[in-house]
């Protein structure tokens, strides 16, 4: 069983802001609290092709392992590592991000895929933020009721996750826009 779901989200702000909010989330002090099952994040590689205006780059996340209590207690540990990999394509503006667990895959498959780009209605003014997520409990495939509903539960923890950090990158836009002006916030 696989529980998928996808949002989006519209920034009334223009993309290069918002992709440059998107470098700033886990590093401003401002947003340890609100981001506290985020425990670190690496650079693990990135690369620059000049010529096509694209950026890759590659980090490791260490977070607070996001499952129910009980499944926490069942795999024995309470952090996960994940990596994200991210192109930003400044051409076409774009940015894509694709995270997914590389620790606990034994017991759960999570792989988020994240796009930044200028919305449909407003290019120059508003950013448009897909996102798709998809969760997956192993071990449990055979006990389909069980493992639905812990990765609802999963689901529903990533949901409040998403949000908040939906939260910090508008509280980031805001502040890189008083920046570009001038002000202070």
């Amino acid at each position: 069983m696989v529980r998928a779901y996808s949002q989006e989200h519209t920034y009334k702000h223009p993309w290069e802001r918002v992709s440059a909010a998107s470098w700033r989330k886990y590093a401003d002090p401002e947003n340890k609290r609100t981001l506290s099952h985020i425990l670190e994040v690496d650079t693990l590689s990135h690369r620059l092709e000049p010529t096509a205006g694209k950026l890759h780059m590659t980090r490791a996340l260490t977070i607070h392992a996001p499952g129910p209590w009980f499944i926490r207690k069942m795999v024995g540990q309470d952090i996960c590592h994940c990596v994200e990999s991210t192109v930003v394509d400044a051409k076409s503006r774009s940015m894509q991000l694709a995270t997914r667990n590389i620790s606990l895959q034994k017991f759960i498959e999570v792989e988020e895929k994240m796009r930044y780009e200028p919305h449909p209605e407003n290019p120059n003014g508003w950013t448009i933020c897909r996102q798709e997520t998809s969760i997956r409990i192993k071990p449990l495939s055979a006990l389909a009721s069980m493992a639905e509903k812990i990765e609802q539960k999963c689901a529903e923890r990533f949901q409040k996750n998403s949000a908040k950090g939906r939260e910090v990158m508008e509280r980031i836009c805001k502040y890189l826009e008083a920046e570009s002006r001038g002000m202070s916030v």
